[in-house]
């Protein structure tokens, strides 16, 4: 499998895209590379797990790039197409989640508190595998009261199991594996089934809030 691939989805040859890794181009080290273009996503969208699209354009990196927020696979999705831009082979991951934290709002629009599909990265960087998430601003982080994410390339980085009160925080239920590219269709079957009536009245939409 090609994890270095532009594709529809990542389309990092799009000038949008290019125009968020000019700054990094300059860097000779690819663990260097990876880390900033991780701080660069995680910081540079805000995450709003809200943001509900199940069309192809939702998916695009370089619409995702136009955007002030995202989703936790939208952001992975745009990290994954900066990647591929310096030919470092990376490629998204889902999962189900339970958030336990602040999930008023969440469990009033989706009716529980678990979010599926989750995405995160699998980063390939000195000759394995690493997983990671860059979801959370740092912002969100103070607000929540968990350790802000650092991603080098050389270690797991994934999303905080406790708070820094020890409070449960986040739960891994399901691991859903790793796809060369953006893999709509399961994307959209995930959702029906765990969210039947919001993949009714948003299955046609692209980025609607709610």
């Amino acid at each position: 499998m090609n994890y270095t691939e532009k594709t529809y989805y990542y389309d990092y040859d799009s000038p949008i895209i290019k125009d968020i890794i000019k700054d990094v181009k300059h860097l000779t080290s690819q663990q260097y590379i990876i880390e900033q273009l991780y701080l660069k996503v995680r910081d540079g969208w805000r995450y709003l797990p809200f943001n509900i699209g199940l069309t192809k354009e939702h998916f695009k990196a370089s619409n995702i790039a136009k955007k002030p927020d995202g989703h936790c696979i939208d952001k992975a999705i745009l990290y994954i197409a900066c990647l591929r831009a310096f030919n470092v082979p990376a490629r998204l991951h889902l999962a189900k989640v339970s958030n336990h934290i602040a999930t008023e709002r969440l469990e009033k629009v989706i009716g529980t508190n678990e979010l599926a599909p989750h995405g995160l990265v699998d980063v390939f960087y000195n000759g394995k595998w690493v997983k990671c998430s860059p979801a959370f601003n740092k912002e969100l982080c103070t607000i929540y009261n968990v350790d802000v994410l650092d991603f080098n390339g050389t270690e797991d980085a994934v999303l905080q199991e406790y708070n820094k009160d020890d409070h449960k925080f986040m739960t891994y239920i399901e691991d859903y594996g790793h796809f060369e590219d953006v893999p709509l269709e399961f994307i959209k079957d995930t959702f029906k089934s765990n969210y039947p009536s919001l993949y009714e009245r948003f299955k046609d939409q692209d980025h609607i809030t709610v």
